[in-house]
């Protein structure tokens, strides 16, 4: 019986094995920024775009506030509106923890313990005036910004770059601000 299936095996392994190890050099090659001040970095930013994700379901006016603290993490606020902009605040608090090596450029945000997702800063404006998170699977994108909008131009710069950093660009949401 085995004989029967060992030709097929043999086409569709290395198939799979090669769409496996592309998937994971695909993750692994997420470019950073090389470094991100994080005194710079702290403050308050406004969610212009994003993949929509689950967890953010009919966020509006969603916001983040990152705080240095004195135990050597960032504190990480979360707050929206839900389903619209004057909605019930959702509101949620966790920690950010700075990958050594990483120029600060890559974090491990963690809102449940012991889970931590990775928050890697993949471009930063000069002057610190709009960010781009994303997660080396290409599943999790946050365009950021200092203002709660953004000129056209700037956006569509950073579209450009996020495409061929390898982001499905047809599946960022904008996100309504105030």
């Amino acid at each position: 019986m085995i004989n029967y299936y060992l030709p097929l095996l043999k086409k569709t392994v290395p198939i799979g094995l090669f769409l496996t190890l592309s998937t994971v050099a695909m993750s692994q090659t997420l470019p950073t920024v090389p470094f991100v001040d994080l005194n710079k970095y702290a403050g308050k930013w406004y969610e212009i775009a994003s993949f929509p994700q689950r967890f953010q379901k009919g966020c509006t006016g969603t916001t983040a506030e990152y705080t240095l603290s004195d135990k050597g993490y960032v504190i990480v606020e979360n707050r929206c509106n839900k389903d619209s902009i004057n909605g019930k605040e959702s509101y949620i608090k966790g920690k950010a923890f700075v990958d050594k090596n990483s120029g600060n450029a890559k974090l491990k945000v963690q809102f449940f313990w012991p889970l931590k997702g990775k928050y890697w800063i993949i471009d930063l404006a000069d002057d610190y005036s709009y960010a781009v998170v994303g997660h080396p699977n290409r599943k999790y994108l946050w365009i950021l910004s200092r203002t709660s909008t953004m000129n056209e131009t700037t956006y569509q710069q950073i579209l450009s770059r996020i495409r061929a950093h390898g982001y499905d660009v047809s599946k960022i949401k904008i996100t309504k601000q105030i």
